[in-house]
């Protein structure tokens, strides 16, 4: 599907059911979602200061019955998997008060849970009442279009950005606050604003530069803002002419990396195969040197041809490895390493620099 048949990068404002109805069909690469919570309050809250919480009493959130809340879900869904490309993936968050309600419906619809994600709160709103746990989490489900869906996850830049420790399903991250949220005549322009943080990290993990992110909630416009810093193009959906007013001015302060190459992490398995020999015939290891696990118990010596040999074998970093183990299989790029200054260092390094010359 080509882009330029999309309204890219540009605020639709009117109900988002007939907006997403109007876009070509399998035209979006991933959808962000954050509708109406229904959240079911009984009466104002107030701080211990008799001063009034700004909670979500706004007329998008009503809903007259669970029904209708269930109905208002099956309808934007269906048209969200539309709109969808077959190998894309859909957000949505969503607090107790909505959130098994949306997945149930999900489910019915064909979709293919991969994740349920708790995002915990570092600062989250008091319990005033002193009636409930403190709600300090909201919940996202993310999903495929269907179980057989070859959709996207960059594994790579989620390890990356936790230190080079796999991503897990509870992230901890501070609500939307000071120069960040976003005011109007001196109070909040959007009671649920959700933090840009939360938004780098769902786009950075399931899209790449040049997709198109679709948030058919689109309110102060926290995914186009992350969007275009990522070198995403968005399309925002907003029935507020007044909150896509403040998005549209929001997104125009925001200054786009023209460098896609920094924002991509690129796969290790679509890199360029690196043959160990290569490593050999550059020079980074020589013929003789001795590689070793990363405890010492095993060793083996590099020959010219770029295999190992030990006391009883000779075979690819791979084979040897796995003789050594007496394992079936062994990825021998993160088994073997090298004495370098008295440290060990895994053998890996030597392909990735190679590969990082390549680019």
């Amino acid at each position: 599907m080509s882009n330029s048949i999309l309204p890219l990068n540009k605020i639709l404002v009117g109900d988002c059911i007939e907006n997403m109805e109007s876009l070509p069909e399998g035209s979006v690469d991933m959808i962000f979602a954050d509708p109406p919570y229904n959240l079911q309050l009984g009466g104002d809250l107030h701080r211990p200061n008799n001063t009034k919480v700004d909670a979500v009493d706004d007329d998008w959130d009503q809903f007259e019955s669970f029904q209708a809340y269930d109905e208002f879900s099956r309808r934007w869904l269906k048209a969200a998997r539309r709109v969808l490309k077959p190998d894309g993936t859909l957000w949505v968050i969503g607090s107790y008060h909505n959130i098994f309600r949306v997945g149930a419906v999900l489910q019915d619809l064909g979709f293919w849970m991969l994740n349920d994600v708790i995002w915990r709160k570092t600062n989250p709103m008091p319990n005033f009442r002193g009636r409930r746990f403190t709600n300090a989490h909201e919940t996202m489900i993310w999903v495929a279009k269907d179980k057989d869906a070859r959709y996207r996850f960059n594994y790579e830049a989620m390890k990356a950005l936790n230190d080079d420790l796999q991503m897990r399903s509870d992230w901890t991250l501070p609500i939307c606050s000071g120069g960040e949220r976003l005011k109007k005549d001196g109070k909040k322009a959007h009671p649920t604003q959700k933090p840009e943080s939360l938004l780098y990290r769902v786009i950075l993990s399931s899209s790449e530069p040049g997709d198109v992110i679709l948030d058919p909630f689109f309110g102060t416009g926290t995914t186009g803002a992350v969007a275009r810093k990522l070198g995403r193009n968005w399309i925002g959906l907003e029935q507020d002419p007044e909150y896509a007013e403040i998005a549209e001015a929001r997104i125009k302060r925001v200054k786009a990396q023209q460098d896609l190459e920094l924002l991509r992490t690129h796969s290790k398995r679509t890199a360029p195969r690196i043959p160990f020999g290569t490593v050999v015939e550059r020079g980074l290891l020589k013929p003789g040197d001795v590689l070793y696990d990363n405890r010492r118990r095993f060793s083996a010596r590099v020959r010219a041809d770029g295999t190992l040999v030990t006391a009883e074998f000779q075979g690819s970093i791979h084979q040897a490895g796995a003789f050594v183990q007496k394992a079936p299989s062994c990825n021998g790029w993160q088994f073997w390493h090298v004495e370098q200054k008295g440290q060990l260092v895994c053998i890996d390094a030597f392909r990735e620099k190679i590969r990082a010359e390549m680019h």
